[in-house]
């Protein structure tokens, strides 16, 4: 009996909390629902699985952070020092070493940078799925423009497909005992598979930094974005191999088919770990131009795609008896066919025309000319916007 009337006392109570001061309350009682740290254990949950990132890249140098702070402090002092950097720093006339600056950032903090870059875009993501690495080496790309100049790729930049035309030059630090291998994919572009690459370019078991020397599996393929996708990632990966490697992949030249250059650099980098590990990156961004249509017709022979957003139809409330405080003929012109109202407009414009006689000449004060005092309000603010030529007319 007492155990029933607990029980009674209990529901009793849950219920006088779902009713108070003759509000009732939404959800669960206190006694029932979840605490926020058991909500917020439950939004932050992240799968070990899936989250957890690995490194595949080269190991970074351990430095002592002591004898790198002792070196910034003896520089720093040094500088204070010198009378002459102080004098020409208050002239304006102080000239920076922007070779000398570069190559400190590439030894000190431009590795980081540049994965913290890659990450911003999604590269490593869709490129090794949960692995990534550092760019321990630098790697400079440039390709060839008009007058002789060239246009570098860096970590991220827009280059347009016509000035990507033919393959670029590639350098990196290295003595000429090692062998490397440099692979160009697109990780935006696959006409048929979301998640597969092309590969644009691809040469292996280069000796030193003579590219030239190496064996190229894939020739190289210009970029082309498809009109209507935004930005597409070009994304250059040199790898480190231990030694001479025959990869098990079909040789692609440029007369291939752009089927046979699908790829998956998670799958291929999978396969051959044990012996290739990434040290350089450098990507550019390149969206659609018209030499991109000239490519599909011309080298592909086959039909440019096309990618447009299809925006749904605006809502339209029903119409009214009496709508208020609107504009009778915008108010009706709401529920119209939009080809009719064109129409309209132009045939107002052709009545005027006359192929043998020259247009009337513009009224000089077109609003001072009266208009009909029986004419609706609605149909004389019509009539002086069609007179100075603002609004709807000028569509046509």
């Amino acid at each position: 009996m007492n155990t029933f009337r607990s029980f009674w006392r209990i529901n009793s109570f849950h219920r006088y909390q779902q009713i108070r001061l003759g509000h009732r309350i939404r959800g669960k009682p206190p006694l029932q629902c979840r605490t926020i740290k058991e909500r917020l254990d439950e939004l932050n949950y992240k799968d070990e699985l899936y989250t957890t990132r690995i490194d595949i890249g080269y190991p970074s140098e351990k430095k002592s952070s002591s004898k790198a702070r002792e070196e910034r402090m003896e520089l720093s002092k040094t500088t204070k020092n010198d009378k002459k950097m102080e004098e020409l720093a208050r002239k304006g006339l102080l000239e920076i070493d922007m070779e000398k600056s570069k190559k400190d950032w590439l030894q000190s903090l431009g590795p980081m940078h540049k994965k913290q870059i890659a990450d911003h875009y999604g590269v490593y993501e869709h490129l090794y799925g949960e692995g990534f690495f550092i760019p321990q080496l630098h790697l400079e790309v440039f390709y060839d423009i008009s007058d002789g100049n060239c246009l570098p790729v860096y970590y991220g930049n827009v280059i347009k497909p016509a000035e990507a035309l033919e393959s670029p030059h590639v350098s990196y630090d290295t003595d000429g005992n090692t062998l490397w291998t440099l692979a160009l994919t697109n990780l935006d572009g696959h006409l048929a598979e979301n998640d597969k690459e092309y590969v644009h370019w691809f040469i292996a078991n280069i000796p030193g930094n003579s590219i030239e020397k190496g064996d190229v599996i894939a020739d190289y393929l210009r970029p082309f974005p498809l009109k209507g996708t935004g930005y597409h990632r070009y994304v250059f990966v040199l790898y480190k191999q231990d030694g001479m490697i025959s990869y098990d992949l079909p040789k692609i030249t440029s007369s291939s088919p752009l089927e046979e250059r699908t790829f998956c650099t998670r799958d291929w980098y999978k396969k051959y770990q044990d012996n290739i590990t990434p040290i350089g990156l450098a990507f550019y961004q390149s969206d659609w131009d018209i030499t991109v249509k000239d490519f599909f017709n011309k080298t592909l022979n086959r039909k440019e795609p096309i990618y447009e957003y299809d925006f749904p139809e605006p809502y339209i409330r029903p119409q009214e008896w009496f709508p208020r405080r609107k504009p009778f003929n915008l108010y009706m012109d709401k529920y119209r066919d939009p080809k009719q109202i064109n129409k309209e407009y132009l045939l107002r414009k052709l009545k005027t025309e006359d192929p043998f006689k020259a247009p009337a000449p513009p009224l000089r004060f077109p609003n001072a000319h009266p208009l009909p005092r029986n004419m609706p309000s609605w149909l004389k603010v019509h009539e002086k916007k069609i007179r100075l030529g603002w609004g709807r007319v000028n569509d046509v």
